[in-house]
């Protein structure tokens, strides 16, 4: 396959990412307008964002997988993505540690922080499966492994925080 058509293949494989996650965006925004959008904006658009950048990461993998394979041959390249997923995925452990440590201070830059964390928590279900499938197509064993344990360290972030956030919601005590 030629390179200009392996580009073509993944800017396409995007732009229908692109195009599936706003279509789910103005579905949900169809479906939610009403008064209580109109008195929680904020809240809205923020799912909003939450809901474009699931529908987009999951349809975006199928492009990046396309991505990846034709960059297989490449040993440096996925030496470099294999250093670059751990160092992401350390972060992830990082914010879940400022989260646990800081959500319950009150007015402090810990208490700043561990709010802003959230926002890292979030993304660490997407960058998981991200990984895994990084891990699946790596031909290489050493940035497999690397890249597999930076999806583990990503899925127990996911992990802690779908404990502190829906065990609760669920299995509240009396």
């Amino acid at each position: 396959m030629k390179p200009l058509l392996k580009v073509a293949v993944g800017g396409g494989g995007y732009v229908a990412a692109f195009g599936m996650a706003s279509a789910a965006v103005a579905i949900r925004v169809a479906n939610t307008s009403g008064p209580d959008a109109q008195a929680a904006g904020g809240m809205y658009a923020f799912g909003d964002a939450l809901v474009f950048v699931a529908v987009f990461g999951v349809s975006a993998l199928v492009p990046t997988v396309a991505a990846l394979w034709f960059l297989r041959p490449y040993r440096r390249f996925w030496t470099v993505l294999s250093a670059l997923g751990l160092a992401v995925a350390v972060t992830g452990v990082m914010a879940a540690i400022v989260f646990a440590v800081g959500r319950h201070a009150t007015r402090s830059p810990l208490a700043t922080w561990a709010g802003l964390s959230l926002l890292r928590i979030l993304v660490a279900p997407l960058l998981a499966l991200t990984f895994l499938v990084c891990v699946v197509v790596s031909p290489h064993r050493s940035p497999r492994v690397a890249l597999l344990a930076a999806t583990v360290m990503e899925a127990a972030v996911s992990r802690y925080g779908g404990a502190v956030w829906f065990v609760p919601l669920f299995f509240h005590g009396p």
